[in-house]
Formats: structure tokens, sequence, C-alpha cells
């Protein structure tokens, strides 16, 4: 070494050229690791999306904040129907601002649109397919075992997909058409959701609105443990019981309505408070720098549910999951636990009579 010292090229040291090569090219390889770690992990947990990922009982991983595409119901009490492109653009909106699970059904007639954000946003390279994780749901007139998977290969063409990550049985309660009851046993739905997976058309399967006692029969009948419950969850309706249920058996549980009666605008008469612009939550929002749906949306979150708030709003959608950089104080969190009420808004009175209606007190 004490010869090549010696040696100097255009003023410069060879020593000094050689060391300063060996520093670039570790730095340029500690770069290249990191940018290989970041692409597993986008592919793992659903980066770069905002929210993290929860481990699903079978392994699989779960974005724990989606999007949400019901259109809700008309003032009538009828299905609102698809009337423009707003869910797609939703979808887009939701992928562009760090959404990485978007959630739909069979019965919304919002397949094909949330196909299509998704896909678009694939073809302008903002993600791939397995970095996006998609729910869709067996409607209550497919129960029959034999019909579970031709509902869920029509409802894959809807949304121009190979697969969905997350499959779940609407209800536990069967139609044949409209009301009419269907006395299939919710059993035989899940040995069809079973096949279903089994045959690679969906990653995970999972249950909505079951109560404990239909999960516990599930298992004890099939040995085979929802990955997900999906039910109403929000102020009103926290559902301890059920959350720590679940929490036992390793099943995830997504809230859908997870604001309930909070906007005066959705609120029935004689539907409990609070409503958004209670003094005590909008000083508790200001607290945290935050509004008061995001408030609520966290304190969803910190109680180990997936919230799927639905909007069409690009500034709602990124404003419900920007909840990823505070955490609620005790003293707030027992403001907001005193608000449960045992109030559901879903109840679907006219099933009450089905054997399998599950919301009986």
């Amino acid at each position: 070494m004490l010869f090549f010292d010696k040696i100097f090229i255009r003023g410069q040291c060879i020593h000094c050229i050689v060391t300063h090569l060996f520093e670039w090219s570790c730095n340029m390889l500690y770069l290249i690791l990191l940018l290989c770690l970041r692409s597993v992990l986008c592919v793992a947990t659903g980066s770069p999306g905002l929210a993290p990922a929860v481990r699903l009982n079978d392994g699989n991983l779960m974005p724990t904040f989606g999007l949400g595409t019901w259109l809700g119901v008309t003032p009538e009490g009828l299905l609102a129907e698809v009337q423009d492109d707003s869910i797609e653009k939703a979808v887009e909106d939701a992928i562009d601002v760090g959404y990485r699970h978007i959630d739909t059904a069979a019965l919304y007639n919002t397949e094909p649109q949330v196909g299509r954000g998704i896909h678009k946003k694939i073809a302008d390279g903002a993600l791939t397919r397995e970095e996006i994780f998609v729910t869709t749901k067996l409607w209550n007139d497919q129960h029959a075992k034999e019909k579970v998977v031709p509902a869920l290969k029509h409802s894959l063409q809807q949304l121009n997909m190979s697969y969905v990550d997350l499959y779940l049985i609407h209800f536990p309660v069967g139609t044949i058409s409209k009301f009419t009851p269907d006395l299939t046993d919710y059993l035989e739905t899940w040995y069809g959701m079973i096949e279903a997976q089994k045959q690679g058309l969906t990653r995970s399967i999972g249950v909505s609105n079951f109560n404990q006692d239909m999960i516990e029969r599930l298992v004890r009948e099939t040995s085979v443990v929802p990955a997900v419950l999906q039910v109403e969850i929000h102020l009103n309706l926290q559902q301890p019981s059920l959350l720590e249920f679940c929490r036992q058996r390793g099943i995830a549980v997504m809230g859908y309505t997870p604001f309930g009666p909070l906007f005066p605008g959705k609120a029935s008469p004689g539907a409990p408070p609070p409503r958004v612009d209670d003094p005590a939550l909008v000083e508790m929002a200001r607290k945290y720098k935050k509004t008061v749906p995001q408030v609520v949306l966290r304190y969803l979150y910190e109680l180990g549910v997936v919230p799927i708030p639905k909007s069409v709003k690009r500034s709602r959608i990124q404003q419900n999951i920007e909840i990823f950089d505070f955490a609620i104080e005790e003293a707030d969190k027992r403001l907001l636990r005193s608000y449960d009420a045992n109030y559901r808004l879903t109840s679907m009175p006219f099933w009450k009579n089905h054997p399998y209606y599950p919301f009986h007190s």
C-alpha cells in the first residue's frame, strides 16, 4: 500500500479512489437491500398503504383499515342502485391516499366498479394485485352448498379477478328471493365456503352478522375457524363480549357502519347520543388535532376492530384513514365506552322468525 500511496493520477491518490469506491459500493449495496426489503414488505402487508396489517388465523395478512362500498338504502327502504361511476372513482382515490383494503359484496352491485377501479390503478403502476386486499360476500339466495363456488366465480367475473382475499357469508339467514325464507342450514353454506377456499378462489373465508353461538357451532362441526367476522360496530354498539370471544379464538373483526348514528342526518328519531357536534367529542378531537370521526375510527381500531367506513368524497376518504399517528388516552376511552347502548342499526326485522336470525337479545 505504501507504493500505491505515492502514485497520483490527476492529483488524486489511488488509495483514496479505492477507498471511496469501496464506501460507495457498500452504500449502494445497503440501498439495494433496503429496496428489496421494502418490496417484500409491500407484498406481504399491503404497503405502501397507511394501515398496518393483522395476521389472520390462516396465516394470511389483512390491512387493518378498509373502504366500504355499500351505497345504503333509499328513503323507501330499497337498496340504493349504482347510478354513476362514483364507486370506481372512490376506489381509485382510496388507493391513491393509502388504502389497501376494499370491501364489497354481491348484494351491493358494486363489484364491477370496484374491479375497474383496482385494475386502473394496477395499470397505472400504483400497485400490484398482490398489494390490494379485496373482500366480497355471498348473498342469502346462494346458501346451498353447491351454489357457493358458482356464486364466488360470478363475483370474480364481476371483479375481473382470479381470486379474492376474503369471502364472507353475508348473513346466516338464507332466502329464496327477496324476503322469502330459505331454511338451508348455514353449516352447509360453510362447507361450500371451505370448498371455495380449497379451490383457490379465495385466500381466506369468514362470516358476517353471525353471533357467538353460530360461530361456535361452525367450529365444533367443521373444525374450521372463520378467519374474520364482520359485524356492525360503532360507539352505540361496541359488542365487548363478542370482541373478546373473537380475540380468544384468533378471529379478526371487521366493523361496518363505524359511525352509527353519529351524523344527525343519518340518525333515526330516538337514536342515543352522541352526535358529531357533541361538545365533549369536539373538545377531544381538538386535543388530538383530529376530527370527531377520526377519533371514533381510532377508538374502534384500538378496540381491535378493522373499520371499513364508506364514502365517495376524496377528502373524507383521506381523512378517514389518517388515524395512525395518535393514540387515545385512557380517560377519553372511558368516555367513549360510556356511549355503548346496545343500539343496533342493522336489525333486519323481516327475518326475525327465521330459525337462523342472529340478533335475538
